[in-house]
């Protein structure tokens, strides 16, 4: 069994930011719920997780803000979409 190393700390900044990357996931995951085709919710949930996936060891604080924001904008644009279809 190999060793594990622990855990890198994080500074106060990156923690707050990290939280804000993992609001914004579960955030999209409880709006994706929503979506009432399934083969449509679970494509969009699979594309969601590999979105965050190919961004997860991104270290510059620019690019990370930056993804945040498009992800909030992609999140509100779904969500007005559930709600005009109801």
């Amino acid at each position: 069994m190999a060793a594990r190393l622990p855990p890198k700390t994080l500074n106060f900044k990156q923690f707050l930011v990290r939280r804000q990357v993992l609001t914004l996931y579960r955030e999209i995951m409880k709006t994706l719920k929503e979506v009432p085709n399934a083969q449509h919710r679970e494509d969009l949930k699979v594309w969601a997780r590999d979105e965050f996936k190919q961004n997860k060891n991104e270290k510059d604080e620019a690019s990370i803000q930056h993804m945040i924001y498009h992800g909030q904008q992609i999140l509100k644009e779904i969500a007005s979409s559930l709600a005009m279809a109801k």
